[in-house]
């Protein structure tokens, strides 16, 4: 996957590429990230990149035309292509959730525009952009922080960046559930112990209490999700809620 970032401070995102998941998914071919200083696009001696808003108010706007010079010249070079979804990185944008990130995933390139200042001229969101999104109900001073959680997000999808492919089917929203707790050596820690379940090797006894744990951390810390998840029976026999079990009544002999 190819991933074009759209930024102000390239610089920002250079260090957490050269690490971890990352830089190995990098280093094999898999992720290709390339960013791109927007200011390079701005005319003019001072390359100025953004202006008072219209209607006064505090800070500054980026300005639409160094933005799409740089989308029309990635374009007519064939760096991106013209089907290339451009998504801005901005408060204002649509929740990133898990499914988001899968859906993004298919995708074989992107490019991420990263809002900076009081925001972006309307118009490029209206007529250059194809999607927004948003990290959280929260303002950041720019878009490049959000821009690597996306990127981060979406490689590890990628097949063989993980090195358990079955990592990310386990994992908190692969589902709407929170993952259940996880415990590693030494079983016993300042007099806290490990769940005797998860040192007992019986892996059905396990797989049960990893399911009734992330659906009652769900439950508790997100009802919102949970909510949204379908309870099956036996996550219904796992919390108790099922119907009540009917008693079994013993045959009738042939003389009756």
């Amino acid at each position: 996957m190819r991933i074009h970032v759209l930024t102000l401070f390239p610089e920002l995102l250079a260090s957490p590429l050269e690490y971890s998941i990352l830089k190995r998914a990098r280093d094999s071919g898999r992720l290709e990230v390339i960013c791109h200083n927007i200011r390079d696009y701005a005319s003019g001696k001072h390359q100025v990149t953004d202006e008072p808003p219209y209607g006064g108010g505090p800070g500054m706007v980026m300005k639409p035309e160094p933005i799409f010079a740089a989308v029309e010249a990635l374009r007519a070079s064939g760096d991106i292509a013209a089907a290339t979804p451009i998504i801005a990185l901005t408060a204002g944008g649509e929740p990133l959730t898990q499914q988001r990130v899968r859906a993004l995933n298919q995708e074989s390139e992107l490019v991420l525009l990263c809002g900076r200042y009081e925001g972006m001229d309307e118009r490029i969101l209206d007529h250059l952009v194809d999607a927004t999104i948003s990290i959280g109900d929260y303002v950041l001073t720019g878009g490049e922080v959000a821009a690597l959680v996306v990127i981060e997000a979406v490689a590890r999808l990628i097949p063989g960046v993980l090195g358990d492919a079955d990592s990310p089917l386990s994992e908190s929203f692969s589902e709407p559930l929170l993952e259940y707790p996880h415990y590693t050596r030494p079983a016993e820690f300042r007099g806290w112990n490990v769940p005797d379940v998860l040192v007992s090797g019986n892996h059905g006894a396990i797989a049960r209490w990893r399911r009734e744990q992330s659906l009652r951390r769900t439950l508790a810390r997100r009802p919102d999700l949970f909510a949204q998840h379908h309870l099956t029976a036996e996550d219904l026999d796992i919390l108790g809620l099922g119907p009540p079990k009917r008693p079994r009544r013993g045959r009738r002999s042939a003389k009756e």
